[in-house]
């Protein structure tokens, strides 16, 4: 019987990163111990391409899940570790064709130790020439049922039958922090994914506007916040008051620049607490053309109103797009309750599509936004939330 022995874990993207590369392997190799800190007898090693993990008999299929979620791995293997011996690793190979019901195989070898005396082409043909001598399984390189894959060192062979996808990306934390704005809704926690699959380390603010918002609506979105930092530990929730903001708006602006006004007082109080929490951007779940707010022309407009940059994830998904991704990690279900946020609970009729800087200015000066904006800032609610399936593993 198969008995797998080691992890072998491969970078993907990292081996682009130059001389960041160290930083990048070790910002990963030090996720992968955090995310499994909680597995006992788990042993570590890392090389300049590879990591490894030794599992002395844990869960394999415990480890397979977390590593599953874990940004800069591009894939891995469950792995049996035999000698360096061209005999242990042919007949190891040759277990793994009899024990299989595929009925045709290839052969993968790679030798990463040099010095070993044959090539990797030798080594796929001895592997190759005793599974055919000894079993009815035969070759095809174009399209195997099975792949068997070798990996010589100098003390010792990983064998595999087994590669499974990584999540890609980069290592969550590597390229900074970004404050992404976090509705109720369905694209902000799937921005929250892309952001960090690009090893951005992601905090959130949400708008909140009670009484107009209810307890349920802001509890959806700390569930929302605990999904997705199921793939960087945990996350932290600014939560603002804005229901002053928001009334002073319609008060002043009426229907058509409620929500162009809304949104640039959304930015300025996003940007303050980004600068705050060294957050070196703000990050939306906006995608063009979605809803009034998001033409390029009230892109324009919002984004006048401060200097940080702003990171737009989902700017050319379609909807359809973000369903499917939301669906994919987990947080769809959670998106569509009827709980409604800020951004909703004054539904406007006839929303300007191509706001003007000039007009939204006029309308601003209207009334003292400035210490509505500071009385906000200082009454703000700050959560830190944890994954919700495996929470022990991160206190």
């Amino acid at each position: 019987m198969v008995n797998y022995d080691t992890v072998l874990i491969r970078f993907g993207e990292l081996s682009t990163k130059g001389k960041n590369r160290k930083d990048f392997i070790q910002r990963l190799y030090r996720n992968i111990q955090y995310i499994l800190k909680n597995i006992e007898g788990l042993e570590y090693r890392k090389t300049h391409d590879r990591i490894y993990i030794k599992l002395n008999g844990a869960d394999s299929e415990k480890v397979k899940e977390k590593l599953q979620k874990v940004f800069g791995i591009s894939s891995f293997s469950f792995t049996e570790k035999v000698d360096s011996d061209i005999d242990a690793i042919s007949e190891t190979c040759l277990r793994i064709a009899k024990e299989s019901d595929k009925k045709t195989f290839k052969m993968i070898a790679k030798r990463h130790d040099k010095s070993f005396p044959m090539k990797s082409d030798a080594i796929n043909r001895t592997c190759a020439g005793n599974i055919l001598q000894n079993t009815e399984i035969t070759v095809d390189v174009h399209n195997p049922e099975l792949e068997i894959r070798v990996e010589v060192h100098q003390n010792e062979t990983y064998i595999t039958s087994e590669k499974i996808p990584g999540a890609g990306g980069f290592p969550v934390g590597i390229n900074g922090r970004v404050l992404l704005l976090l509705s109720g809704g369905i694209d902000s926690p799937v921005a929250a994914y892309e952001l960090m699959k690009r090893g951005l380390q992601v905090e959130a603010v949400h708008y909140a506007s009670p009484p107009y918002t209810s307890e349920n609506a802001r509890q959806k979105v700390l569930d929302l916040a605990a999904m997705v930092s199921e793939y960087q530990r945990d996350m932290k929730v600014h939560i603002i008051n804005f229901t002053d903001l928001q009334l002073q708006i319609y008060k002043t602006a009426g229907d058509p620049y409620a929500v162009t006004l809304m949104r640039r007082m959304m930015f300025r109080l996003a940007e303050e607490v980004a600068k705050k929490n060294n957050c070196l951007a703000i990050a939306t779940g906006e995608s063009i053309g979605q809803v009034a707010s998001q033409t390029l022309e009230s892109m324009v407009c919002i984004n006048d109103v401060i200097r940080i940059p702003v990171i737009r994830p989902l700017v050319c998904f379609d909807k359809l797009e973000i369903i499917n991704l939301a669906t994919k990690i987990g947080t769809y279900e959670t998106s569509i309750l009827p709980y409604e946020d800020c951004c909703t609970i004054f539904d406007p009729k006839n929303p300007v599509t191509k706001p003007s800087i000039e007009k939204a200015e006029f309308y601003e000066n209207q009334f003292d936004y400035a210490s509505l904006i500071k009385d906000a800032l200082e009454k703000q609610e700050v959560v830190r939330v944890f994954p919700q399936k495996d929470e022990e593993d991160f206190l």
